[in-house]
């Protein structure tokens, strides 16, 4: 379990006790990000939670594949979801833009009138006006309502708890409004969760795209036996190797593949086993960030 915080010294339920589960239990929160991003994504997105080890997903609405996704989300309302807020277009080959209109968010475009690349996330974090954000988000969040799905959390896309501290906050407020959960990985933010009597992340957040490729199963597998007890939460982006996938997204293909060999391997079924690692979805962080209020 995490340590206890020297701020807030009242004794509190752990974040694994608060989840329903013993207090030195072994919890991973498994979230497969940007779903509908492009198809094989969303196929490897699918197969992740069905299939394999993944509990839960994040999906990209401005995105190519979103209509799809939307649609493979209908079709299995077991599968838990947020909306993975996305003010930034990594992917070159495959544009998208905000859902808003552009002359209503111009502090979120570029020169050209694009959203921002990641090199121009220190530009954006500078010029983004709140109200724009807000926009935005709410034209994202809404999208999903719209086509009759509903949501349990909300996350950013490539920016860490939101980027700046009032994006998170404002976020934060958004999610207590739809009655949603909210993904949160830093200090001092999670430490505010633990008094509000919400389940925060004991241990570092783990993005799938900052481990190496090399044996790269291997060392899943030694993170998931090494797991201390508390929650600790993956962010992980499965994805399909096919000619579209190389073409699309030349520098994350292999990283999405290899996710998704993991995910959906016995091994990792077995370790889980093995080990009583007890995996988590959004959707029980829901019920209890609703309930808190």
């Amino acid at each position: 379990m995490g340590p206890a915080d020297p701020m807030d010294p009242a004794p509190r339920p752990t974040s694994t006790e608060l989840l329903g589960l013993a207090p030195d239990a072994r919890a991973l929160l498994l979230n497969a990000d940007d779903f509908g991003m492009y198809p094989a994504v969303n196929s490897a997105v699918v197969e992740s939670i069905e299939n394999g080890i993944a509990a839960s997903c994040s999906l990209m609405v401005p995105c190519p594949a979103a209509a799809q996704a939307l649609e493979l989300l209908r079709e299995r309302p077991h599968i838990p979801f947020g909306v993975h807020l996305t003010l930034v277009r990594d992917l070159p080959r495959l544009p998208w833009g905000p859902l808003s209109p552009k002359e209503r968010v111009p502090s979120l475009l570029d020169g050209a009138g694009e959203l921002y690349d990641p090199a121009g996330i220190p530009e954006l974090l500078a010029r983004a006006r709140p109200a724009e954000v807000e926009r935005e988000f709410r034209a994202q969040i809404d999208a999903v309502l719209d086509a009759g799905l509903a949501p349990v959390h909300l996350d950013w896309h490539c920016l860490a708890d939101g980027g700046r501290e009032d994006i998170r906050d404002l976020t934060l407020t958004l999610a207590a409004e739809y009655g949603l959960a909210a993904r949160i990985w830093r200090e001092p933010a999670r430490r505010a969760l633990r008094r509000r009597g919400l389940p925060a992340l004991d241990h570092p957040f783990l993005d799938s795209f900052a481990l190496g490729l090399d044996d790269k199963a291997a060392h899943y597998a030694q993170l998931l036996r090494e797991l201390p007890p508390g929650l600790t939460e993956w962010a992980v982006h499965p994805g399909l190797d096919d000619a579209h996938a190389r073409a699309v997204d030349p520098g994350g293909w292999q990283i999405r593949s290899t996710d998704h060999a993991f995910l959906t391997s016995p091994q990792a079924r077995d370790i889980l086993r093995e080990e009583g690692i007890a995996v988590v979805d959004y959707q029980a962080l829901r019920r209890i960030w609703t309930a808190a209020g």
